[in-house]
């Protein structure tokens, strides 16, 4: 066993349980966070798809008022004592 682990190192693997990206990780993702819009562009983006959210829930709100207005209501009362 000891001696697959120091052929994986040897062989440029990342030992077991380790990170394949050998650390590199983090250096990459804020690399791409400083390449994504600064902030006042993502809160304008996260205005407009709210917005865009709101528009989907008022057609929906629509067709089930709507389709509320076709189906007859089934019931009866009951009384309770």
């Amino acid at each position: 066993m000891m001696e697959d682990k120091a052929t994986a190192e040897s062989a440029g693997a990342p030992p077991r349980g380790g990170c394949a990206c050998m650390g590199a990780g983090p250096v990459i993702s804020d690399m791409l966070r400083r390449l994504g819009p600064d902030e006042e562009v993502r809160r304008h983006f996260r205005a407009a798809r709210i917005e865009f959210l709101k528009g989907i829930r008022e057609i929906i709100d629509r067709r089930i008022g709507e389709l509320s207005k076709e189906t007859p209501h089934k019931g009866s009362k009951v009384v309770v004592e």
